[in-house]
């Protein structure tokens, strides 16, 4: 008997090492672990907390993680064209992006408030129904009624500035920015006008 459980041991302790244990999944980020770079390279044009003040930088304070690692990995790879975001994510491991992107995630959105009544009124129209006969869905189909987006596959909108929502709607029209969703984007975009364009993104300036 001794001899059989002495065999199973060994057995057992040969297979181990034949077959050691499934590498642990990656580990997800860690917000505290990102603190140096945020305030040595985000914080400039994205402030601390992720609430840019600058209308040509975006918000990203809220958006969701998966969504931010993407956009900083689609920078790096050269996917999505950004010449300023180039430089500052070249230096980035994958880790510092999880981590980044666990940060700003954890992170308050602060509302905006548009600047143009009449001009949101309008921009209300097209995000909750679209533009009837030019084939333009409702942003609020994808984005959400609010702007809060559907986790990974849309990001959050509600309380972006006006400005980089235009420069975005106007990129996937032209078809400079090619990442995330950009083919659907890019075929709403192109039966939007530009009056469309500056409407909406008044409006979601200032949805809350």
């Amino acid at each position: 008997m001794k001899l059989v459980v002495s065999l199973v041991a060994a057995l057992a302790a040969t297979s181990a090492f034949a077959n050691p244990p499934a590498a642990a999944p990656a580990s997800k980020g860690d917000p505290k672990a990102a603190e140096s770079i945020v305030t040595k390279v985000c914080v400039a044009c994205h402030a601390a907390d992720g609430n840019s003040a600058t209308p040509a930088n975006p918000k990203i304070a809220g958006l969701n993680a998966e969504y931010i690692n993407k956009q900083l990995t689609n920078f790096k790879s050269g996917e999505r064209k950004n010449p300023v975001m180039a430089g500052i994510v070249k230096d980035l491991s994958p880790q510092d992006m999880l981590n980044l992107a666990a940060y700003f995630s954890a992170q308050q959105p602060k509302p905006g408030t548009s600047k143009d009544q009449e001009l949101a009124l309008l921009g209300q129209k097209i995000y909750r129904g679209g533009v009837q006969g030019a084939g333009v869905p409702a942003c609020a189909s994808c984005h959400g009624p609010q702007g809060k987006g559907i986790p990974v596959q849309f990001p959050r909108l509600a309380g972006q500035h006006a400005d980089y929502i235009y420069k975005q709607l106007n990129e996937f029209r032209v078809g400079t920015r090619a990442n995330a969703a950009a083919k659907m984007m890019r075929s709403i975009a192109a039966k939007m006008t530009d009056a469309d364009m500056k409407a909406v993104a008044s409006y979601i300036q200032g949805l809350r």
